[in-house]
């Protein structure tokens, strides 16, 4: 049912590309495009297993969907937002270096992408690296209250009468779907920076500008911010 819907909904939204854009406000995919559960495919994406197979008959609870949403935008590769088929990503559907892409990924697109001027490249990796640095508070913010949330829902289960099998696994699945995906964008942060990284001593290599030492600065804070979390 899960992946019937994924389609349809990829369905509509390619529907409508040729006449619109696909981005809203902050580089996000229209929400006429997607629905609300839209990223409720990287649950089972995160935490696969034997339990997946359950069905868990419990809707996402809007913290949950609303921790989902904002990580999307940070396991996302900075060069695929934006794009006609950024669509398909978003409901976890198409070809994709899950968990993350070469590091070298993001250096090759920005190379091989055609701009006007070098200011203009370092100009879109500043971009990238200072809305990865805007995201990262709310989305930590959201993974610990969930956490929070999933302990009162473990300790909960041990005085919920007649607990069956079937309803704890799905429980337990849960929680690991939440932790995990806070791991996996733990995980994507660090590799980001990295590949921003790379980026960054190629670009100075090919194009020395002063505009290298406000990437290298911005990419510092990406770094400390990316360090002051831990899941």
């Amino acid at each position: 049912m899960m992946c019937r819907l994924r389609w349809l909904a990829l369905a509509a939204a390619l529907s409508l590309l040729t006449g619109c854009g696909t981005s809203g406000d902050f580089g996000r995919v229209r929400t006429s495009l997607v629905g609300d559960d839209t990223h409720a495919w990287m649950g089972p994406a995160a935490a696969p297993g034997p339990a997946t197979s359950l069905v868990w008959k419990h809707q996402l609870t809007d913290d949950e969907r609303t921790m989902r949403d904002l990580a999307y935008p940070l396991i996302e590769p900075p060069y695929d937002r934006n794009k006609w088929y950024s669509v398909i990503g978003e409901v976890g559907a198409g070809s994709r270096q899950w968990p993350y892409p070469d590091r070298s990924a993001y250096a090759s697109r920005l190379f091989t992408t055609a701009y006007r001027s070098q200011t203009a490249r370092y100009n879109r990796l500043l971009e990238d690296i200072r809305n990865d640095v805007m995201r990262i508070d709310p989305f930590f913010n959201m993974a610990r209250y969930v956490g929070q949330m999933d302990s009162k829902r473990e300790k909960a289960m041990a005085y919920v009468p007649r607990l069956t099998a079937e309803e704890r696994a799905n429980t337990l699945q849960r929680m690991a779907e939440n932790r995990n995906i806070a791991l996996w964008v733990q995980g994507a942060l660090q590799e980001r920076a990295a590949s921003y990284r790379v980026a960054l001593e190629r670009m100075v290599i090919a194009a020395p500008s002063p505009v290298a030492a406000e990437a290298e600065r911005a990419l510092t804070l990406l770094q400390q911010r990316i360090s002051g979390y831990s899941v």
